[in-house]
Parts: C-alpha cells; sequence; structure tokens
C-alpha cells in the first residue's frame, strides 16, 4: 500500500449522525473521511417511518429536551439538542425542497419516500467536499500522541488527528449494525453502559397469554405505565396485540422504560370509569355483557375476558356486583409481566452505549482526546417519533463545531 490519506478529521458510520456530522464539518473547511462498512448507505434512514422518515418531532421542548430520552444521563442531551432544535433541521429539509407533513403528537414525515433525506445529506457532503470510502472496513485504530490517529482499512491506511465515531447501536443487524463503537470505546478506556434494546415489542410466554393469543391484529388506544412512586412512566397511545405478546406505540415507549420481571399496568378503556359505566348497564339493560363491554372497549377483547369467567357469561342485569366490579378492574387496571422482548431484530433503537460520564456535553470529545461520540452509540434514548434522529442531528451539530473550533488546518504530514 502506498503513504496513508491525511485528513483533518475521520468520521466512523454513515448513518444519520455521521452523514450530517461530515457534511457540517466539511462545509466548515476541514478535509473530512467518511468510512462505512456497509454495501447501502443510511438504511436505517430509509426504512425509518414506514419509508417515509419520521426524521425530527416538533414537539420537542428545547428549554426541557431531557425529557424526551433516557439514559445514565438524560441531562447530558440537553447542551447540544437546545443548540440545534427541530426547526433548524425542518429549515434544511425546506431549503431542499423536501415536502413533509405532521402525522401525530408532532412527528414529522416525508410526503414521498426517505430516499430525499438520504440525499439531501449526501448533497451536504458533497457540498463539503467530503471524501467517501464505502463499503470500506474498519480494522486497527492506533493513536500517538502529537500525531493522531491511524486507522487501517480495506482501502488503506487513513490518518487524522480526530476521529468521529456514528456506528450506532445493535438495533436490527439484518442492516449492518454492529458493535463496532463499544468496541473502539473500550479500547481507548472509556466505560459503556451495557446496551439493550428498545422501542421493542415486549413477549409473554406460557399459559398466561393463552387467552390473548387469538387478539392478534387487535389495535386500540390505551393509557401504559410501568415503574413505581418517582420512577413511574406512564403514555397515552395505541396498543397492538401480536401473536408472541404487544406492540404498537404504547408498548415500544414504555419499553425503553420497562425493567425485566416488572410488571405493565395497563387502562384499555383511558378516560373512561369501568365500574360506574357497568354498574349503570345494569340498571337499564338486559344485554349479555359481553355485548355491553362491546360499546366501551373493541369486541374481541370483550369477548377475551368475558370468555374466561363463567360468572360473567349472562345478561349483565343478572350479575353480581362483585363480578362486574371485578371486571372494572381488570379492563381499567390490568397488571402482566412480560417474559421478555423481540430483542434487537425488532428494537428500533438501542439504549445503553458510551457512557456519558466519558463524553462532554458541549462537544462529545470523549476523556481520550481527538475522539469523539455522536448519535445512537451514546447512552442517549429518545422517545418513539423522530426524538433518536433529533438527537443524531444535534449532536453531529455540536461535535462539527467543535472540529471547526479545534482545527487548525494543518494536516498531518505524510
Amino acid at each position: 500500500m502506498g503513504a496513508a490519506s491525511a485528513f483533518d478529521a475521520i468520521v466512523v458510520g454513515a448513518g444519520a449522525a455521521g452523514l450530517f456530522c461530515a457534511g457540517l464539518a466539511g462545509q466548515r473547511g476541514l478535509k473530512v473521511l467518511l468510512i462505512d462498512h456497509a454495501e447501502r448507505i443510511a438504511e436505517k434512514i430509509r426504512i425509518s417511518g414506514g419509508g417515509r422518515a419520521n426524521f425530527t418531532n416538533r414537539d420537542l421542548d428545547v428549554r426541557a429536551p431531557q425529557r424526551h430520552f433516557i439514559g445514565g444521563n438524560p441531562h447530558f442531551c440537553r447542551s447540544a439538542l437546545s443548540r440545534y432544535t427541530p426547526q433548524q433541521f425542518i429549515d434544511l429539509v425546506q431549503r431542499h425542497g423536501i415536502a413533509y407533513h405532521e402525522k401525530h403528537k408532532g412527528q414529522l414525515f416525508c410526503d414521498g419516500a426517505s430516499q430525499q433525506i438520504i440525499d439531501m445529506l449526501l448533497a451536504e457532503c458533497a457540498a463539503g467536499g467530503v471524501a467517501h470510502w464505502q463499503p470500506c472496513s474498519v480494522g486497527e485504530i492506533g493513536f500517538t500522541p502529537g500525531e493522531g490517529y491511524r486507522l487501517q482499512t480495506s482501502r488503506g491506511e487513513a490518518r487524522a488527528p480526530r476521529v468521529v465515531v456514528a456506528t450506532g447501536g445493535l438495533s436490527i443487524p439484518q442492516i449492518g449494525a454492529t458493535d463496532f463503537g463499544y468496541r473502539l470505546a473500550t479500547q481507548f478506556g472509556l466505560r459503556v453502559v451495557t446496551p439493550r434494546p428498545a422501542l421493542v415489542p415486549l413477549t409473554f410466554g406460557g399459559e398466561a397469554w393463552a387467552p390473548y393469543a387469538d387478539l392478534a391484529g387487535l389495535a386500540l388506544p390505551v393509557q401504559i405505565a410501568t415503574g413505581s412512586k418517582k420512577e413511574r412512566t406512564v403514555f397515552l397511545e395505541d396498543l397492538l396485540f401480536t401473536h408472541r405478546g404487544l406492540s404498537g406505540p404504547a408498548v415500544l415507549q414504555i419499553s425503553s422504560y420497562w425493567q425485566p420481571g416488572a410488571p405493565l399496568d395497563i387502562d384499555f378503556a383511558p378516560g373512561v370509569n369501568m365500574q360506574a359505566a357497568l354498574a349503570e348497564a345494569k340498571q337499564r339493560s338486559r344485554k349479555r355483557i359481553a355485548n355491553e363491554l362491546a360499546g366501551l372497549v373493541p369486541a374481541r377483547l370483550a369477548d377475551a375476558w368475558v370468555g374466561q369467567d363463567a360468572a360473567l357469561q349472562r345478561p349483565i342485569n343478572e350479575a353480581a356486583d362483585r363480578a362486574l366490579a371485578a371486571l372494572a378492574e381488570r379492563i381499567a387496571r390490568w397488571q402482566i409481566t412480560p417474559s421478555g422482548t423481540e430483542g434487537y431484530k425488532k428494537a428500533e433503537v438501542t439504549a445503553g452505549g458510551v457512557d456519558t460520564r466519558d463524553l462532554s456535553s458541549q462537544t462529545m470529545e470523549s476523556k481520550q482526546p481527538g475522539l469523539y461520540f455522536i448519535g445512537e452509540v451514546v447512552d442517549v434514548t429518545g422517545w418513539l417519533g423522530g426524538y433518536n434522529f433529533q438527537w443524531a442531528w444535534a449532536s453531529a451539530y455540536a461535535c462539527a463545531q467543535a472540529l471547526e473550533a479545534n482545527v487548525d488546518h494543518a494536516i498531518m504530514p505524510g
């Protein structure tokens, strides 16, 4: 191989955070190399939002952004998210002529295909003169104080005083997710919070789930909660029954907060006083309990509940008050404990990652000089609905600003 290629900064990982950071840094006058091992670029953007890329969330509270995120230190994300807001990314989308719409609770999607966001980020990289090696695998990374980093890659050696790691988490391995970022952090003595699947469907095993297995495909709005006292977290979203358990936005949201062995509390008729509604129906109706209940929750759910108890298989005016009260309690406060999750294959993101105690919230630089971590590889995980993309954009922006501030454009001699 010939002499090493020298750059001001090397970005490893051409997903949302890596593409955006490389483009911004290049446009600030840095000589940037972007490397990715995958054949296709930014697959996670491509498949997100049902192929329309839920690229940010307008409802993110820029004064207290940390309330939409979890991690060992939720306040870590505050600096970056307050300096690069959803509106700033929306302005970029508009400058590129990409039409978009708000779907639900501030979630913004492209009117057309998510490829438009990928093309926009590639155009930003081109505007910054970013060199792009892909597919290109990275082997050994060495560091010499005063000289910087040497990366051995399948396309030869590359050198730079600064390296940005934007390699994402372990979710969706079928599109190329790896633990590269965690291994590199460990190599340089940084702490890593044990990764786990997040925004992921939950599974329920054994006999306890048998009465509900036939409900697969049923969706309805619920209030879902987990944890106790100060740690209690509640979402009001749609739930979906699956063959193996529960999914839908409500469950994906709560999964990031759920601890193995802990129960979920689900209200299948939020806003309805179920006990009062059934007591009132008993006074005026001779319909069967399942028929009355079907006016309050989906009929399939009503049948599943009533079918488990012989005392409920009768007209409502003949039911015991105690039996109706117990039914109301089960519907309004159903408690069930998941056996696990669908794992990384179905997880939208990875919780855990590079410990924020070892990173600067201002610059995303680690305790290892010149080594930066951005995006999903960091222990910052957002809610469903565009929050994780906004973290990618904001952490990339903070990092690119820091790269510009630190560069003297004296690229290392070959």
